[in-house]
């Protein structure tokens, strides 16, 4: 099992910048990449950008240019710096692991509004 915690979300105004931050815990040697999707209500959860096992990043279109994601030495916790936010990033953005058993753990998902 691998625990995922999520923070760093809030309200911001459109321009804005917020950095969210996931920490994993428990069997961390399992871990395989890890990435930040976000559910916007009314629609499908979607990836934003992730570590792939190779170490690789994916980014989504939408946020290239905006979004940074890092992560720390040891590779369990995870960053997204997020800048020149606009309303449309307003949803819950969501930390998820991929395990090395190709089982997903996702964390609770930390609130993102962005106001015009």
């Amino acid at each position: 099992q691998v625990q995922l915690v999520e923070s760093g979300g809030g309200l911001v105004q459109a321009g804005g910048s917020l950095r969210l931050s996931c920490t994993a815990s428990g069997s961390i040697f399992s871990i395989n990449s890890m990435a930040w999707y976000r559910q916007a209500p009314g629609k499908q959860r979607e990836l934003v950008a992730g570590f792939t096992s190779g170490g690789s990043i994916n980014t989504a279109d939408s946020v290239k240019g905006r979004f940074t994601i890092s992560r720390d030495n040891a590779k369990t916790t995870l960053y997204l710096q997020m800048n020149s936010l606009k309303p449309e990033d307003t949803a819950v953005y969501y930390c998820k692991v991929l395990s090395i058993w190709g089982y997903d753990y996702w964390g609770q998902g930390t609130q993102v509004t962005v106001s015009s």
